[in-house]
């Protein structure tokens, strides 16, 4: 019982503190940052504030009137795969548990926000030089583009490991 706390014990203060996070600087973000769409110079033009609401998905991806309940039960079924490798997990994986709670944290921030509001997602991160910028995002969509990355990097380094594992004769994964 002990060990498999120790992966909950990681998990859960990353995926409360990256949502409490995500909560308190978007609620920060609505109250400080109106008008819309106007930026805050915070290092000069390559790190402004600017409040936009995101009706889509990544990078403004946007399925029509209905995006929101759209991207509201791929979230949901996003969140029930997520929990599904969370309970595959070894407890000794930090790596594994890690990419799992930020990638859970992020879905669950920008969740709440698709639930609560039907202006979308609140984004107010905006980076770039001058009219090249980058699609302006926030604390969740951090978590969950580290998160994913991380995923894949520990996935892919699973799947090597039990292809040497197989080459070797060993009938069991590596992990």
């Amino acid at each position: 019982m002990e060990r498999s706390s120790s992966k909950a014990m990681l998990f859960w203060p990353v995926v409360l503190a990256l949502v409490g996070a995500d909560r308190l600087t978007k609620v920060i973000a609505e109250q400080t940052l109106w008008p819309r769409y106007v930026p805050r110079e915070v290092w000069g033009d390559v790190l402004r504030w600017t409040l936009v609401y995101n009706p889509g998905a990544a990078f403004g991806l946007h399925l029509g009137q209905y995006s929101r309940w759209i991207f509201l039960v791929l979230t949901i079924a996003a969140l029930v795969i997520l929990a599904r490798l969370y309970r595959q997990t070894t407890p000794g994986d930090r790596w594994r548990t890690l990419a799992i709670a930020l990638v859970t944290a992020g879905a669950i921030g920008n969740l709440i926000d698709r639930i609560i509001s039907p202006n979308g997602v609140v984004d107010f991160i905006d980076v770039g030089i001058g009219s090249r910028r980058w699609p302006t995002f926030n604390v969740a969509d951090m978590a969950v583009s580290t998160g994913a990355i991380l995923l894949a990097v520990v996935l892919w380094g699973e799947d090597r490991a039990a292809a040497r594992a197989a080459l070797a004769g060993d009938s069991t994964p590596a992990t």
